[in-house]
């Protein structure tokens, strides 16, 4: 008897879900997003060719319809999640999304979405992941974006934004995955999101400093990628000393001098920096040698001078230097050229003296001794 209630409570509770009702609102604004879509991209086995509204979206099971892309709640009431697949659907996001008030995950990457992101997009309050790399979105990213205090992942790369940044983006105080990378962006770095795990900005046109300001209190950052831009300007020794940085790619922009000191304690969780085609001067950065974990370094193609410093060679860490293209001079450090490193890179196109022709160190060629002379305003010295 027991086991018949048991099995009767459970086909009762699958028809209530069967015949629950998603809310209309929710259904009306499915329907926009979906009618703003090309319909001659839309394949017939795709998740939006699904899209089938004599059913309801999330009754239970779906069986043929709305089999995939969207998700629902567990009372079957509201969409919390629209995930297409990355087909190529061409079209415009519609404003009504704004209507989809639980909706947690927004991702329409890889598609061919266009046109702007609208600024209603602030009422999808419960917003967790908004994911639109790779389509063809243009115009300026909304201000009304920073109303998104649930956010912790935005990746808006890949597209074609332009215009600043918005000031207010540190208000994104559950962020902790920002990449804007591959866009039109302009102007400065603002002060970014406390809880910011990965900041990723490359390929744009951003310029100015990076203060410490922009990136005060920022204890969790573990990668920062800025290459490809036009930061110019000293880059101050409190970047590298941030308590969680791992991994630094900031080249082709145009810093002219990196300020460098030992880690406090010596503690750094420092990996893999690349300050590559920059237009730094002055002599190497003694004090990398101190940050215990550092594998791979590259400070190729800018306007150092000076000898390699000892501590690189005697780094156990290293495996992989970049110091190309500059106006280093002295004899390399031979550990580099011991039977049991494991270093590579190249320490070529220098004005280095007796680096080995049969190493791959020291491939590019050196530089030629009368363009070294004029570096130098005379003879280079040891």
């Amino acid at each position: 008897m027991f086991n018949l209630v048991h099995f009767l409570l459970f086909v009762l509770h699958h028809l209530l879900q069967a015949q629950a009702l998603t809310l209309p609102q929710d259904i009306s604004a499915l329907k926009a997003f979906k009618s703003s879509i090309k319909q001659s991209s839309i394949p017939s086995w795709s998740c939006l060719a699904s899209w089938d509204f004599s059913d309801d979206p999330c009754a239970v099971p779906h069986r043929t319809r709305f089999i995939c892309g969207v998700s629902c709640s567990p009372d079957a009431t509201r969409i919390t999640q629209i995930t297409l697949d990355p087909i190529g659907y061409s079209g415009q996001l519609t404003p009504l999304i704004s209507q989809l008030s639980q909706l947690t995950t927004l991702d329409l990457s890889d598609n061919y979405f266009f046109g702007r992101i609208p600024s209603s997009i602030s009422s999808l309050r419960n917003l967790q992941t908004l994911t639109l790399t790779s389509n063809s979105f243009s115009g300026s990213i909304p201000d009304s974006v920073t109303a998104l205090k649930s956010l912790e992942t935005l990746d808006l790369s890949h597209n074609a934004l332009s215009g600043k940044l918005p000031k207010s983006l540190n208000s994104l105080t559950s962020l902790k995955r920002l990449d804007l990378s591959y866009n039109k962006l302009t102007g400065f770095l603002p002060k970014l999101p406390f809880n910011l795990l990965e900041l990723a900005l490359k390929a744009n046109s951003l310029s100015g400093y990076v203060s410490k300001s922009t990136f005060d209190g920022l204890t969790r950052l573990e990668v920062v990628e800025l290459s490809d831009n036009s930061f110019s300007g000293t880059l101050g020794a409190w970047f590298f000393l941030l308590p969680s940085l791992q991994q630094v790619d900031l080249a082709n922009n145009s810093f002219t001098h990196v300020e460098i000191s030992k880690p406090a304690g010596g503690n750094s969780d420092l990996v893999a920096v690349n300050l590559g085609f920059n237009k730094i001067e002055g002599n190497l950065p003694a004090s990398f040698a101190d940050y215990p974990m550092l594998s791979s370094l590259s400070l190729r193609y800018n306007r150092l001078r000076g000898a390699i410093p000892l501590g690189y060679s005697k780094k156990k860490s290293l495996r992989r230097l970049f110091l190309d293209g500059n106006f280093l001079i002295g004899t390399p450090p031979a550990e580099f050229f011991a039977g049991d490193t494991e270093v590579t890179g190249s320490l070529g196109d220098n004005c280095l003296r007796g680096c080995p022709a049969n190493s791959q160190l020291c491939s590019p060629r050196q530089k030629s001794y009368a363009i070294c002379k004029r570096a130098y305003s005379g003879k280079p010295r040891s």
